[in-house]
């Protein structure tokens, strides 16, 4: 909360290279790149960070194998190279996962038609995955008793990559990277418009916690909205080529389906890719895709329904999931980027638009939109502002350094050389999948080696403090210190993935909550944000878990 305050105060009434609008994935890694190059920038939100569409992801970071079939080569070899440079970058958050695609006898292309495909899938990626193989219906039913395998005629499995922990968490290492290198962040500031005098930038915002208005000045702005970017443009009276198209979809989580970490991918009843993903002990299911007009977006009984038959339809089951069964909910939009002419061109086409981005620049207003985007190709949204802000003369003395990735070999060895002599891993609870160590390195890499001092001062750190989850009092204090943990949702549901795998009745019932919420937020206010984040709609999925979704 006191990082938060002092970069709000650090806002008002200073002048910046860029201020960006928008903390979502496109919003964060512009903010990344631009501080690493050498800019002084400037980032709010109205909201947490990641908190709409950023938030609601598959977890996947995929080459767009699905593109291939409207003939989008250019846009899957460039996904795939995005995909391999996150492996690449990110080894210990982005990671290699199987796909077990299940072909029905009576799809659309026959299994040899679709082995092909992910071979020249395969080839598109420069062979940076494992080879696909090629499986009849007998050798699936051998490797994933879950499938049904009546009327298959039999599979493909292949290779993408999926993120360990979730999407706001990726999102916000990519925020504190920005304030690292010296940019000034502050989430649940909201813009109330902007004008240009044809020097700067003024805009006006709104701590939306207190109300205290601020004016921020800068060079050049950088609309980062999400589905709210043409929004956030009749703001400040920006004109674009680009606009947004609106698909819902949604992912219910259920406990764990399969007991193989692989993606098992299917054909849902609609045509569309339909897949079960591994989220730690749970899994992920989804999704639908259906257009939308008004934002925000919500899960109806429709939604759920279509989720639920084709799950139960697809895998032998003990029994049928019900939504008795569904312990959190992912829902909200895709924005769809298309140019103004097919805005309002709807001629049932629109599910066939691809998960392209666009960087709209103003030349003359010093100004640039980020329409669609998605996790995988987060890099590239980062060096394309980049380059477009030079060219507008914002200043980059650092232009050609790598600024993504995580830190180099020698701070990544100390670490878990400090870690081994502490005998860390033997302090791992043991309902966890993993050692304390990896978990840490993966979630705070360098910060990581502040938490071993803390465990070092007082061992009850690597405690854990909320039941059924696996993070440890530690954690809460480098939360409370350095992650801008403003409300308790923004904690529970983008900080760590509690609000994912856990059941609200759990998470409330847990004793170490409320220990939680006084190390979050002091003993004066921590019943208050207890309260805040168990009140309110009759539907705490709806609450809790956003509105927004961007499926990978």
């Amino acid at each position: 909360m006191k990082l938060r305050q002092s970069n709000i105060d650090r806002l008002d009434q200073r002048e910046f290279d860029v201020l960006i609008v928008g903390g979502g994935i496109n919003g964060a890694v512009s903010a990344s790149s631009l501080t690493s190059r050498g800019a002084k920038v400037a980032l709010i939100d109205r909201g947490d960070f990641a908190h709409y569409t950023s938030q609601e992801s598959s977890n996947l970071v995929w080459g767009g194998i699905k593109y291939l079939e409207t003939y989008e080569f250019g846009l899957v070899r460039k996904l795939c190279k995005s995909r391999n440079h996150l492996l690449e970058a990110y080894p210990s958050t982005v990671r290699e996962i199987r796909f077990l695609a299940t072909i029905k006898k009576s799809f659309r292309k026959s299994r040899f038609l679709v082995f092909a495909g992910a071979c020249l899938y395969w080839l598109m990626g420069g062979f940076f995955t494992k080879r696909p193989r090629l499986f009849s219906a007998k050798a699936i039913a051998e490797r994933e008793p879950a499938v049904r395998i009546d009327d298959v005629a039999g599979g493909v499995e292949y290779s993408d990559a999926y993120l360990v922990d979730n999407d706001a968490r990726f999102v916000w290492r990519f925020v504190r990277e920005a304030l690292n290198h010296g940019g000034i962040v502050a989430n649940y500031v909201e813009s109330l418009g902007a004008t240009f005098d044809g020097t700067f930038w003024t805009t006006r915002a709104r701590d939306v916690i207190t109300g205290r208005e601020i004016t921020i000045r800068s060079k050049t702005l950088v609309n980062a909205c999400g589905p709210f970017v043409d929004e956030h443009n009749d703001k400040t009276a920006v004109s674009t080529s680009h606009q947004h198209l609106y698909s819902k979809g949604i992912h219910l989580i259920v406990d764990r389906i399969a007991t193989v970490p692989r993606v098992l991918a299917f054909f849902a009843s609609d045509g569309r890719l339909f897949f079960a993903i591994p989220l730690g002990a749970r899994t992920s299911v989804g999704t639908t895709d259906t257009r939308v007009e008004a934002l925000p977006a919500v899960v109806t009984e429709e939604d759920r329904r279509f989720v639920l038959d084709n799950i139960n339809a697809l895998l032998k089951l003990d029994k049928p999931l019900t939504e008795a069964d569904i312990i959190a909910e992912r829902c909200g939009v895709r924005p769809l980027v298309v140019d103004q002419r097919q805005k309002s061109k709807d001629d049932g086409e629109w599910t066939s638009l691809s998960r392209k981005h666009a960087v709209d620049i103003d030349a003359a207003k010093r100004h640039i939109s980020i329409y669609g985007g998605k996790l995988t190709d987060c890099v590239n949204v980062g060096d394309e502002v980049a380059a477009a802000l030079r060219e507008l003369g914002v200043e980059l003395p650092h232009y050609k350094r790598r600024w993504y990735g995580e830190p180099p070999k020698v701070v990544r060895e100390e670490f878990y050389h400090q870690a081994k002599l502490m005998d860390l891993d033997s302090m791992t609870h043991p309902a966890s999948s993993e050692p304390l160590s990896t978990r840490f390195w993966r979630r705070y890499n360098a910060q990581a080696l502040r938490l071993l001092e803390d465990i070092r001062i007082d061992p009850s750190m690597a405690e854990l403090l909320i039941e059924g989850t696996e993070y440890v009092r530690a954690e809460l204090y480098q939360a409370a210190r350095a992650e801008m943990v403003t409300k308790l949702e923004d904690f529970m549901r983008r900080r760590s993935k509690i609000a994912l795998v856990a059941r609200d009745e759990i998470i409330e019932a847990s004793p170490g909550l409320m220990e939680a919420c006084r190390i979050l937020f002091g003993d004066r206010d921590a019943s208050a944000k207890f309260d805040e984040y168990f009140a309110g709609a009759a539907d705490p999925k709806a609450t809790k878990l956003g509105f927004a979704t961007e499926v990978a």
